[in-house]
C-alpha cells in the first residue's frame, strides 16, 4: 500500500498546470509525473482549483493526491485519449485510454479530497449516436497492475465504467463516492475484473449501471484469469441496475467474496449472480451478511439463463432442455445469505433458476426477512426468455439443489412464499408468511425429490 506520507511532492502548477477551467493540462501533469518517476517516486500534488486535462497515465511508485477543493476535469477532445489494448466488456482489443489509466505498474494511488469529473456526457452522446471510434474511457482504470490504493476523492459523470481493474493484485478502494445520472449508459460503479485480494469499503455508488461488478471475462477472452478474495463491506448503494453484481462475464472463476453491512436502495436488484451456456467458469464460496434493502425488484438473483449481449438470443442459451456439461457449462455453487432485511419489494423475493443440467446448488438464506411494496410494480427478475412479469411473488426457485430456508420471512405477498419446481435436497426450518394476499400454501413444490424441514 502507499503512503499517504511521501519524500516527494510534485505540484502540478510548477510544472505549467492552470486551474482556470479552461486550459488543457495534459502535458503539464505529465511532466509532474515524470518528474517524479524519475526521482524514485512520490507525490503528484493537485491543488485547489479545476484543472482540464486528457488522460493520465500513472507509472509505478506515483501517488495523485488531489487537494480538497481540486477538479481533474476530462476533456472532450478524443485526441487527449490514446488508444491503448486493453479489456473492454471482458475482451482485449483497442480502446480509449482510461481517464486515469496504468499498466504493468506496481505502488500506485489515486487520494485525497477532490473530485474526478469525467464529463461524461459527451461520450454518452457519442455511444448512444453511435460514433465513437473506439469504446469509451473508463474514468480510472488499471491493467495488470499491483498494490493500488484509491481513496477519498468524489467521481462523477464517468464517461463508461468508474473504476475498472483489470487482472490486478492488492486493491483497496476505501471511501470513495461515486455519482453517474441514473439514466447514464454503463456507467457502473467498481468493477474489479480478474483481480485477487480485493477490499473495497465505505464507499457511497449512486449510478446508471451496476454499483459493483464482479467480473472475470467472457467466452472470448483469451487468457482466463480468476477474480477472487473480494470483500466488500460498509458501503451504500443507490439507483443502479444491481447492488453487488456477478457475472454475467465469469469465464475466469469468481471464488471467495464476502459481503457484509451495506445499504442498497432502489437498486433495481441486490445480490445478483448472472451468466450462460457458452460461457463456462463457477461461482461458488459467496458470503452476503447483515444487508438492508429498500424499493429493490428482486433481492436475490442466481440466473444461469441470462440472454442480454453477444449470442445471447441463441437457442444453446434459452433452451430448457439439458445440454452435455462441458468446460462451457457454467456454474453456481455454495451460496450464503444471512441476516438480511429488503423492504418495498417489487416483483419477487427471490429468484434461483440453475440449468436443466447444472443446477444452481447449495445455497442457504438464514434469518431473512423480505415484505414486498403495497403499491408493486410487475419487473422481471432476471433477464431470461420465457420469464414473464412478477409481481408481489415470493420465492421462485427451478433447477436447484440443496437449498436451505431458515428463519426465512416473506411478507404481503402473492401466491406461495415458496416456491421450487425441479429440485432436490431442499430444507425449510422455520420460516413464515405473514399478511398474505392470496390464500395459498407456505410451499409449494413441483418436482422436488426430496425435501425435509420444521
Amino acid at each position: 500500500m502507499v503512503s499517504t506520507i511521501t519524500s516527494y511532492y510534485y505540484d502540478i502548477k510548477q510544472y505549467g498546470a492552470i486551474g482556470d477551467g479552461a486550459t488543457i493540462n495534459t502535458k503539464a501533469i505529465t511532466r509532474a509525473i515524470e518528474a517524479c518517476v524519475s526521482n524514485g517516486g512520490g507525490t503528484v500534488y493537485v491543488p485547489a482549483g479545476r484543472f482540464v486535462t486528457g488522460a493520465i497515465i500513472l507509472q509505478s511508485n506515483v501517488h495523485l493526491h488531489l487537494e480538497a477543493g481540486a477538479t481533474l476535469a476530462f476533456c472532450h477532445d478524443v485526441n487527449e485519449y490514446p488508444v491503448v489494448r486493453s479489456r473492454w466488456e471482458g475482451v482485449k482489443r483497442e480502446v480509449y485510454a482510461s481517464c486515469i489509466y496504468a499498466e504493468h505498474a506496481e505502488n500506485i494511488a489515486v487520494t485525497g479530497y477532490g473530485t474526478l469529473d469525467g464529463q461524461g456526457r459527451f461520450w454518452w452522446e457519442l455511444f448512444r449516436n453511435k460514433e465513437n471510434k473506439y469504446p469509451r474511457p473508463k474514468l480510472v482504470s488499471f491493467d495488470t497492475c499491483k498494490h493500488i490504493t484509491i481513496s477519498g476523492v468524489k467521481m462523477v459523470d464517468s464517461p463508461s465504467w468508474t473504476v475498472n481493474p483489470i487482472c490486478c493484485e492488492d486493491i483497496t478502494v476505501h471511501n470513495i463516492t461515486i455519482v453517474n445520472p441514473s439514466d447514464s449508459p454503463n456507467t457502473d460503479g467498481i468493477d474489479p475484473e480478474s483481480c485477487r485480494n480485493v477490499r473495497i469499503s465505505d464507499c457511497h455508488i449512486d449510478v446508471g449501471d451496476d454499483c459493483i461488478a464482479i467480473k472475470a471475462g467472457t467466452e472470448d477472452t483469451a487468457e482466463r484469469i480468476a477474480c477472487e478474495n473480494i470483500t466488500i463491506t460498509n458501503c451504500t448503494m443507490i439507483h443502479g441496475h444491481g447492488g453487488v453484481v456477478l457475472g454475467s462475464e465469469m469465464s475466469g472463476d469468481i471464488r471467495n467474496v464476502t459481503v457484509s453491512n451495506c445499504v442498497f436502495e432502489g437498486t433495481d436488484r441486490g445480490i445478483r449472480l448472472k451468466s450462460r451456456r457458452g460461457r463456462g467458469g463457477v461461482v461458488e464460496d459467496i458470503r452476503v451478511n447483515n444487508i438492508v434493502m429498500k424499493n429493490v425488484i428482486c433481492p436475490f438473483i442466481a440466473n444461469l439463463y441470462y440472454f442480454c449481449g453477444p449470442r445471447g438470443k441463441e437457442k444453446y442459451v434459452w433452451d430448457k432442455n439439458p445440454y452435455p456439461i462441458t468446460e462451457e457449462t457454467p456454474s453456481f455453487r455454495r451460496i450464503h445469505f444471512s441476516n438480511i432485511t429488503a423492504r418495498e419489494v417489487h416483483a419477487a423475493a427471490g429468484f434461483l433458476y440453475g440449468l436443466a443440467e447444472k443446477y444452481v446448488e447449495d445455497v442457504t438464506f438464514s434469518q431473512v426477512s423480505v415484505a414486498m411494496a403495497e403499491d408493486a410494480k410487475p419487473g422481471m427478475p432476471a433477464m431470461m426468455s420465457e420469464l414473464e412479469p412478477m409481481q408481489q411473488r415470493g420465492f421462485y426457485c427451478g433447477n436447484v439443489a440443496n437449498i436451505e430456508f431458515r428463519q426465512v420471512t416473506v411478507s404481503n405477498h402473492q401466491g406461495p412464499a415458496f416456491y421450487v419446481e425441479n429440485g432436490r435436497d431442499i430444507e425449510f426450518h422455520q420460516c413464515k408468511a405473514k399478511q398474505a394476499k392470496t390464500d395459498d400454501m407456505l410451499i409449494e413444490l413441483k418436482n422436488v425429490t426430496v425435501s425435509k424441514g420444521e
